[in-house]
C-alpha cells in the first residue's frame, strides 16, 4: 500500500518516471524489511544497462533524426501518392501508407504523429478533408511505428524480457500489414457512406521522378530487416548501418544535411536515450526488488485462481495495460509491467515472442485515448481541435484496431509465424 501510495504522490506532483520508480523501489524495500539490499542498487542499475541490446536505441533513434532532418515524409508522401493517391478518399490512403513506410524507419509513434501532423493534416484540410477525419487518420497511422520494424518497444521489450530482438521484429511485420489493411477498410467506408474528395492520378512524366525520390529512403528498412533475416547482421549492427545510409542519403543525395547539424542531432538523440535507459535502469532494480517478495509467483497464483484460459489471460493483459497507457508513457508501461506479468503469460503456455507483440500493441492504445494520451496531444495542438471532436474521430480506428488486436489475440501464428522461418 506504501508502495502504491508513493507512485501516484509522486505521478501527481509530477516527477520524472524514472525518480518516480526509484522512490517505489526504496519505499519497497523499506517497507518489506529489505533495506540491506540497498547497498546492492547502484550494482543491479549498472547490470540492467550492461546489455548489447540497448545499443540498437540510439542507433534507430539517430536514423530517425536524419531522416527527419533530411526530408523524409515529403518524399515518402510523394511515392504513396503514386500508388493510392487516384483513388477515391486518395489523400487519406496517401497518409495511411506514408505512415506505414516512415514506421519502419521512425520506429516511434510519437515523433510520428508529430512530424505528420504538420506535414498531412493541413494539405488534407486544403483538399476539401474535414480537419477532425485528417487529424484522426494521422494518428491512427501513428501508430505503425511501433509495430512494423525497426521498433523501438520490441527493442525494450527483447532486453526487457532477455528476448532476441530479431525475432520481435520480424514478428511485428504480419500483424502491422493487419493493422493497416484494417484502418484502409475504415477509411474505404468512410468515402463510402460519409464522402471523401476523390484523387488526382500523377501525369506519367512524374511518375518515375516521384518513385525514385520518394523510394530511396525506403531502401534503409528493406536492408535492415533482410540483413536481420538472413543473420548476415545483428539488430544494433544493423541499426549501425542504417545510420550510415540515412547519413549518405541526406547529406550526398538530397543535400538536406550539413556536418553543422550533426551536433545537435546528436545532442536530442543523447537526451532521448538518456531518458528511455533511466526507465529502463529504474523499472528493473524494482522488478528486482519484487522479486524477493515472490510478487510475479502472487500474481500468477491470482490470474490463476481467477482463469485457466490464455486467451482470457491476454484480455485481462489489454484491458491492464490499456488502463495504464492512459495514465503513463507507452514505453513506461512496457518496462513496468514486463517483469511483472511474463512469469504469468509463461505459465499460461504463451510465447514470449507473441506476448510481446501482444504488450506493445496494448500500449499503443493509451497513446491516443484521454486523459493522458500524448498523441492525442500533439495531434490536437498540430491541428488546432478539441479532444472531443478528435477523439469521436478517431473512434472507428481504434475500434478497428481493437478487432486486429483480437485477432492476433486469438491467432498467435499470426506473430509467430515468420519468426519460426528464421
Amino acid at each position: 500500500m506504501m508502495t502504491s501510495i508513493t507512485f501516484f504522490v509522486a505521478l501527481l506532483l509530477g516527477l520524472p518516471i524514472f525518480i518516480t520508480l526509484l522512490l517505489g523501489t526504496l519505499v519497497f524495500l523499506w517497507q518489506t524489511d529489505l533495506t540491506v539490499l540497498m547497498s546492492s542498487l547502484p550494482i543491479q542499475l549498472y547490470g540492467s544497462l550492461n546489455q548489447n541490446g540497448l545499443l540498437a536505441i540510439p542507433l534507430f533513434m539517430l536514423v530517425g533524426e536524419l531522416m527527419n532532418k533530411g526530408g523524409l515524409t515529403s518524399r515518402l508522401m510523394n511515392a504513396a501518392d503514386v500508388f493510392v493517391g487516384g483513388f477515391k478518399g486518395g489523400l487519406a490512403y496517401v497518409n495511411l501508407l506514408t505512415n506505414a513506410m516512415a514506421a519502419s524507419i521512425l520506429g516511434s509513434a510519437t515523433a510520428q504523429i508529430a512530424v505528420m501532423s504538420r506535414l498531412m493534416v493541413p494539405t488534407m484540410v486544403e483538399k476539401g478533408y474535414k480537419k477532425e477525419f485528417s487529424a484522426a487518420v494521422t494518428m491512427a497511422g501513428g501508430l505503425l511505428g511501433p509495430i512494423i520494424p525497426p521498433s523501438m518497444l520490441m527493442i525494450i521489450y527483447g532486453v526487457v524480457a532477455y528476448q532476441p530482438i530479431s525475432a520481435l521484429f520480424i514478428a511485428g511485420i504480419v500483424p502491422g500489414l493487419l493493422i493497416i489493411a484494417g484502418f484502409a477498410l475504415v477509411i474505404f467506408l468512410t468515402g463510402l457512406f460519409a464522402g471523401l474528395p476523390s484523387g488526382e492520378h500523377l501525369k506519367h512524366k512524374n511518375i518515375r521522378q516521384e518513385l525514385v525520390s520518394g523510394l530511396l529512403p525506403g531502401t534503409i528498412p528493406v536492408v535492415v530487416i533482410i540483413c536481420i533475416i538472413t543473420g548476415v547482421m545483428t539488430p544494433t549492427e544493423a541499426g549501425a548501418i542504417a545510420s550510415i545510409m540515412a547519413f549518405i542519403i541526406g547529406a550526398v543525395v538530397y543535400k538536406s544535411i550539413g556536418l553543422k547539424e550533426l551536433p545537435g542531432i546528436f545532442a536530442s538523440v543523447a537526451l532521448n536515450t538518456a531518458t528511455i535507459t533511466g526507465l529502463i535502469a529504474t523499472a528493473s532494480v524494482f522488478g528486482w526488488a519484487l522479486s524477493f517478495e515472490a510478487v510475479p509467483d502472487m500474481l500468477v497464483e491470482w490470474i490463476s485462481g481467477i482463469t485457466t484460459s490464455p486467451l482470457l489471460f491476454l484480455m485481462l493483459v489489454y484491458v491492464l495495460v490499456i488502463l495504464l497507457g492512459m495514465f503513463l508513457e507507452s514505453i513506461s508501461v512496457m518496462i513496468v509491467i514486463v517483469p511483472i506479468i511474463l512469469p504469468a503469460a509463461i505459465s499460461f503456455g504463451i510465447d514470449p515472442i507473441h506476448f510481446g507483440v501482444i504488450i506493445s500493441l496494448a500500449t499503443l492504445i493509451g497513446l491516443v485515448t484521454p486523459p493522458v494520451g500524448p498523441g492525442l496531444y500533439i495531434a490536437m495542438t498540430s491541428a488546432n481541435l478539441p479532444m472531443g471532436a478528435l477523439f469521436k474521430a478517431m473512434l472507428p480506428f481504434l475500434a478497428s484496431m481493437l478487432i486486429c488486436m483480437l485477432i492476433i489475440a486469438v491467432f498467435p501464428a499470426i506473430s509467430l509465424w515468420l519468426p519460426s522461418l528464421m
